[in-house]
């Protein structure tokens, strides 16, 4: 029996930033229940648990707002009145310690913060008598807005696991991703090349492969590294040199023999190799540099490698830990750092080699001409049992997860298993562990993608043990969301986008927009939903996007145009309607695109290709489904948009998906190394002599001018 809401307990969720209702659809609005109401608002730390909890709650919640000066964190945004400080009362005394050490002593008013650097400084501010009250808080000064990007830029979107060249150790590594950075770079013209999240996974048999559900989203993982370009291998005995033939094998199974991408094998194989390459001293220089990264890294770098040396003793899940090992500021814990720090130190050194491969990477891109460079990939959360949410769990919820309400695309909700972020820890805290996150991934990162940046405004709770239908929307304050990140990501002088796919409440675009933070646009989601839904043209899209014909998650383009997708789903037994409805559908939505890619010419390339109306009835064969595909990425070339972005498997055309939504086991889900239309592994030196590929980016080089 579901129990309605009842005001009070309304009125209280809503001064927590608690929704009691959200909207599948325009037209459609659903009330949350009570019960998911009240255990949201337990995981905030406040008892519903009744009517009489609820008015105290309520009571002590009005009251608090009340008198409170000045709420946790301020947000002005450089060169416009700070409109939270013009409010306080008149007289109000101001003290600001800024981050670069100045302090400031002004009156409240719309002027206040002018002239402050940006940065999040500490504010005190003291009521004149005979009010008297004082607040503190963190002042966040934020550029208004990002830099545009430079220019208008294409590039190449790929799976790094799946980029395996005759050097990698049985996976893509950062050494393959350095090649093809100055390959793109400098061959193509490209401006970026977009990774998948490489933050560190959870150990585990086997590892969950996902890179979407890390144990760590500040520090990468080391099975990324190129063993080979640590320094240290040139002074590796005969053992790690061995470690060559196995590491040729691994590769071989997957290159040669057809095998899935095995990442626990790799990460087996890299390890022995590190642990050789541990014992190897470092010279002075490399002594200074790691030494300096570790000061610089800080606790957070500790805790992070601590958790790794206590889940190689007791394993990846720190809920199952012995209770002294669970709170990472406990003495057990401190004894058992000290007892471990071998393995803390061996940790430690890992974050720092693939830091500074991460960087080389980088440098590699921005050396080949690359106007961007490498494009990184901010997963939405964490995994419950990994690192961060070990030693951030002052800033977690408990007992909740994130997911998404039924909508339109899922009628069952999702639960993707994630914590979310307290806002109100987060906001208390000047927003440190984001900041610190940001900074993390800026070290090295020309651009920034963030996986579901809606969450930046807010998230869909769910208490544990509950399906997804039974949670409710918690509110965080974008404001303060993103005048950090655009704090952060301007010092860095990178790019930000957003993916914002799928059901983004209103106001949520326009406020990324005004911040200059790019959304994302992927080719057959782009139809005109407020009119006949037919295709967008070119000229009606958006400017400040990223542009796709499909991601990480969706069909291949050529799985799209030949309803491949729609026999791989049929297969595995995943559709939910009448194979024939399916197929019917997906035909006359790919027909819809194509016979607009030929009103507009762009199947007509000429050189006796045969192109046109006639050619999309007889699309079957290799060479029109070719032209198709770069048909597609013509159009996405009329666009205004800032980038493009081309799959790379669309550049030999691979048609398997790289992660199919609602398999598991069905489906090999990030295991897969990009291959031909046939399926044939292409390693990286073939595909960088790939025709197909080149004549795809050419499409992109001689489009028009953004």
């Amino acid at each position: 029996m579901t129990v309605p809401l009842g005001e009070e307990l309304a009125r209280l969720a809503a001064l927590h930033g608690v929704a009691v209702s959200y909207q599948p659809s325009p037209d459609r609005t659903v009330t949350a229940s009570a019960a998911a109401v009240t255990r949201v608002l337990a995981a905030l730390g406040v008892d519903a648990g009744g009517p009489e909890a609820v008015r105290a709650a309520l009571a002590a919640r009005e009251a608090e707002l009340r008198e409170r000066l000045l709420p946790p964190t301020v947000v002005c945004w450089g060169g416009s009145p700070c409109e939270p400080l013009a409010a306080l009362p008149e007289g109000t005394a101001l003290r600001i310690e800024t981050e670069q050490g100045e302090i400031r002593e002004v009156h409240a008013g719309r002027a206040a913060a002018a002239g402050l650097p940006h940065g999040v400084h500490r504010l005190t501010a003291t009521a004149p008598a005979p009010d008297g009250r004082t607040a503190h808080a963190h002042l966040v000064v934020a550029p208004p807005r990002l830099p545009t990007p430079p220019g208008r830029s294409y590039g190449l979107l790929v799976q790094l696991y799946s980029l395996l060249s005759r050097r990698s150790w049985g996976m893509g590594d950062l050494g393959d991703l350095g090649e093809l950075a100055g390959w793109a770079g400098r061959t193509l013209g490209a401006g970026f090349v977009q990774v998948n999240p490489l933050h560190a996974a959870v150990p585990g048999a086997p590892t969950d492969p996902s890179p979407y559900r890390p144990s760590s989203r500040r520090f990468p993982d080391p099975v990324h590294l190129r063993v080979e370009d640590v320094p240290e291998f040139a002074y590796a005995d005969d053992d790690t040199r061995a470690l060559l033939e196995r590491a040729a094998r691994l590769r071989e199974a997957v290159l040669d023999k057809g095998e899935l991408i095995d990442r626990d094998a790799v990460w087996a194989l890299k390890r022995e190799a590190l642990e050789l390459l541990a014992r190897v001293p470092l010279g002075p220089g490399r002594r200074a540099a790691y030494d300096d990264f570790l000061a610089e890294q800080g606790r957070a770098l500790e805790d992070h490698a601590t958790w790794c040396a206590l889940a190689e003793v007791h394993g990846g899940e720190w809920s199952r830990w012995p209770d002294g090992l669970r709170d990472p500021r406990s003495a057990e814990t401190a004894r058992a750092r000290e007892e471990l720090r071998d393995r803390v130190d061996f940790h430690s050194r890992l974050a720092w080699l693939t830091d500074a491969q991460l960087a080389a990477a980088q440098r590699a891109a921005r050396e080949a001409g690359m106007p961007v460079g490498i494009v990184h990939d901010l997963a939405v959360g964490v995994h419950p049992g990994g690192a961060d949410a070990w030693a951030q769990q002052e800033y977690f919820a408990a007992g909740t997860s994130v997911g998404a309400p039924p909508d339109a695309f899922n009628a069952r909700g999702q639960d993707w298993g994630l914590p979310p972020w307290r806002p109100d820890r987060l906001a208390a805290s000047g927003y440190a562990p984001y900041r610190r996150l940001l900074q993390g991934l800026f070290r090295y990162a020309g651009a920034l993608r963030i996986d579901h940046v809606m969450g930046l405004f807010r998230l869909w709770w769910i208490p544990q043990g509950e399906p997804p239908t039974e949670g409710a929307y918690v509110r965080y304050d974008a404001e303060a969301m993103l005048a950090v990140l655009v704090l952060e990501a301007s010092r860095a002088g990178s790019v930000v986008i957003g993916e914002d796919l799928g059901t983004v409440e209103p106001g949520v675009r326009e406020a990324l927009r005004e911040r200059g933070v790019l959304g994302t646009s992927v080719l057959w989601f782009e139809r005109d939903w407020d009119g006949d839904g037919a295709p967008l043209p070119p000229e009606s899209w958006r400017a400040d996007c990223l542009a796709t014909a499909t991601t990480h998650d969706l069909p291949s383009t050529a799985a799209r145009l030949t309803g491949e997708h729609v026999e791989l789903r049929d297969r595995l037994g995943l559709l939910t309607r009448p194979a024939a409805t399916e197929r019917a559908e997906a035909a006359a939505d790919t027909a819809e695109w194509l016979a607009l890619l030929t009103r507009l010419g762009l199947l007509d390339e000429g050189g006796g290709e045969g192109e046109g109306e006639g050619a999309v009835a007889g699309a079957g064969d290799p060479a029109s489904e070719e032209a198709e595909v770069r048909a597609v990425h013509r159009f996405l070339g009329r666009t205004p948009a800032r980038m493009i972005g081309v799959w790379l498997p669309d550049g030999v055309g691979d048609r398997r998906p790289q992660n199919l939504p609602g398999t598991w086991d069905q489906y090999p889900n990030w295991r897969l190394p990009i291959a031909d239309a046939n399926g044939r592994p292409v390693p990286l030196e073939d595909l960088t002599s790939s025709p197909r590929l080149r004549a795809l980016v050419e499409v992109l080089r001689q489009a028009p001018p953004g």
